[in-house]
């Protein structure tokens, strides 16, 4: 029985990154060998075994057969005869096919090594194209290391897998997977950007795709067309160091503007509501969290009215707040916040601006909350008398006093 480390580790190992997970590979065992040494199964089409102390996995080397579409059709064979070399070959990138032995050997027989130095992502061999998750992955890799550029014939390869229609087959749960992971990167524009270049973006996220050639106005958006727009949107949102809802909100909050009228462009009247009508199918056909739908759905709506929070007067500052649940859910409003923050800061020369909308937001929301509606309901029914109490009498007294905080609030910055 021989093991190696694969994969990842090694990559970011000899990259001088920090190694989050390490990922075995064992020739010459049997799944029998691996139980009686108390490695504990979990694989479920393969054997893959949980190591009992570490946990860390470890699967039999072996090879790979393309048997029907998408990245589910292939049979698999793990055997002791199977050599590491047979297990490397069958990985998507050359810097993922390296392995490391217990004494610190690089098994390198791909030229893994090499791409690293020359920063390169570049497919292992032509089974590559049998597997359309590798599409996702090789621009997830894109969006995580930005330094690196995708080979020519890797680029041609995904080109001809959409056209195959590979990417069609993949199941909603795996594509969000894979979507999520790249926002979460140092540069998920870059995930987005290799998609488009490859042609899978307008198979998976037609709306997001539209939005490139759709012009905006010069004097709020230097950049000007709308999809170089929502890139630097979500890079600023990976700069703010925002979680998953608040990217994928930064994402989505502009679809909107791919449906507008030709004869008002590049004003884009009414987009937000548009912007949300387009959102409700690619969540549900993706089958995104919730908390990211949400977030998403609030930035869609309101993120003009976030930005013009100077303008807005206090009942309507008050709705907003309720719509957005800002008092039962204030975590949840600063994500909100984020996004605004990252659509403000996420355009041509505006990247290093401040965003004063969102003190005043939370200005407003602290006035709100600070609101005893406790002692106002009390005082309400005191004054009807307990019979007469009527909820909506509280709630418009509970309002008012609101409304009132936020007037004194706006009179006291003036």
């Amino acid at each position: 029985m021989e093991i190696y480390a694969v994969g990842g580790a090694v990559r970011d190992e000899l990259l001088g990154l920090p190694v989050k997970d390490r990922d075995w590979v064992v020739v010459g065992a049997t799944p029998q060998d691996m139980l009686a040494r108390g490695f504990v199964a979990v694989g479920r089409d393969f054997p893959v075994f949980l190591h009992p102390q570490s946990h860390e996995e470890y699967a039999l080397a072996r090879t790979e057969r393309k048997t029907a579409p998408g990245y589910t059709g292939f049979a698999f064979h793990a055997a002791p005869g199977v050599t590491l070399e047979q297990d490397l070959v069958r990985r998507d990138l050359t810097i993922n096919a390296m392995a490391m032995d217990d004494a610190g050997a690089i098994i390198d027989p791909h030229g893994g090594s090499a791409d690293l130095a020359a920063r390169v992502l570049r497919h292992v061999s032509p089974a590559f194209a049998e597997d359309p998750v590798r599409i996702l992955r090789v621009a997830r890799f894109a969006a995580r290391f930005a330094d690196f550029s995708i080979a020519t014939k890797t680029l041609e390869l995904m080109r001809g897998m959409v056209a195959a229609g590979e990417v069609d087959a993949l199941v909603p749960e795996r594509v969000w997977q894979e979507l999520a992971r790249g926002l979460m990167e140092a540069r998920p524009s870059r995930m987005f950007e290799t998609l488009r270049e490859c042609g899978a973006l307008r198979r998976l996220l037609p709306e997001l795709d539209a939005l490139w050639g759709v012009p905006q106005r010069a004097d709020f958006h230097p950049e000007i067309d709308t999809g170089v727009h929502v890139m630097m949107v979500v890079d600023m949102a990976a700069r703010l160091g925002a979680a998953l809802p608040a990217r994928f909100a930064a994402l989505m909050h502009d679809l909107g503007k791919a449906r507008t009228p030709v004869d008002i462009l590049p004003r884009h009247h009414g987009h937000e509501a548009k912007s949300v009508a387009l959102l409700e199918p690619v969540c549900e056909r993706l089958r995104v969290p919730t908390d990211c739908r949400d977030v998403a759905r609030l930035v869609a709506r309101f993120h003009g009215d976030m930005h013009r929070v100077a303008e807005l007067r206090p009942e309507t500052k008050l709705t907003l707040l309720e719509r957005c649940d800002a008092l039962r859910r204030p975590e949840r409003f600063e994500l909100i916040l984020l996004a605004c923050e990252a659509d403000y800061r996420g355009r041509l020369g505006w990247e290093e601006r401040d965003y004063p909308p969102a003190l005043s937001w939370r200005a407003a929301l602290a006035a709100v909350r600070a609101v005893d509606a406790g002692a106002i309901a009390r005082a309400t029914v005191t004054r009807t008398g307990e019979d007469g109490a009527d909820p909506q009498a509280i709630a418009r007294a509970i309002g008012a006093a609101r409304v009132d905080a936020l007037r004194e609030l706006t009179a006291g910055v003036r």
